[in-house]
């Protein structure tokens, strides 16, 4: 899996490529909370490029999640995800946690 990190005036943007899953989390877990701890909580994970997402790469955008929304600084949002992976997030509830959008653009301009 590889990761691109760009700064913008409102938010960050993350383009992960590839699987997301056990073998990969820790390194994903790494980079997003390098940005947390750097005080940005405005997130966006560009996700057009990625294959798959395991049940850990879920649980870890929740933890992720959860540290953004803390007293209310900000949040986690995704653009761009792939039709099976939105309806494996909607078939496990978690559709609603998460805002979604169609691409990037709109993504960064939500914020």
């Amino acid at each position: 899996m590889s990761t691109t990190i760009s700064e913008y005036k409102r938010c960050t943007l993350v383009t992960f490529e590839g699987r997301i899953d056990s073998n990969t989390v820790p390194a994903m877990e790494e980079t997003l909370k390098s940005i947390t701890d750097a005080g940005q909580f405005k997130i966006v994970l560009d996700m057009s490029k990625v294959t798959f997402v395991s049940s850990a790469g879920w649980w870890m955008l929740i933890e992720t999640q959860k540290t953004c929304h803390r007293y209310n600084r900000g949040e986690l949002v995704m653009a761009g995800l792939d039709e099976r992976i939105h309806k494996s997030l909607d078939l496990v509830g978690m559709g609603s946690y998460f805002k979604i959008f169609d691409d990037v653009v709109t993504a960064v301009a939500h914020f």
